[in-house]
């Protein structure tokens, strides 16, 4: 499932943003990956090293892989949908992205769905 949220003025904590924009009311009871900038928020980030901690285990060191490929697709998918021309000239216009964004979702949710 992909949810997106409002679009915040100014720059945001990861953490801060995924509440104030409603994605976290979207994703309730769903597990949610994202990166170690959202500790705290009940979501699934990547194992690190805790103090005095030299190595992570073999399960953690296969979790975290797992976790980077699920990560490294939509990152590459996000990158793609930047380089397309109407989505470029989206940005000029107020909140055009977040409208193109709010499309694409619901067609891939209404594709998994299907």
């Amino acid at each position: 499932m992909v949810a997106i949220g409002l679009p915040l003025p100014g720059s945001r904590n990861d953490c801060r943003a995924f509440t104030e924009s409603g994605v976290d009311r979207a994703c309730r009871g769903a597990p949610t990956i994202a990166d170690g900038g959202n500790q705290g928020a009940g979501l699934l980030i990547p194992h690190s090293k805790q103090r005095g901690q030299t190595y992570l285990s073999p399960q953690q060191e296969t979790e975290n892989a797992v976790h980077r490929r699920a990560r490294a697709r939509v990152e590459q998918a996000l990158s793609r949908l930047k380089n397309w021309r109407i989505l470029r000239d989206c940005r000029l216009k107020g909140n055009g992205v977040h409208q193109a964004m709010l499309g694409i979702a619901r067609l891939h949710n209404l594709a998994l769905s299907g």
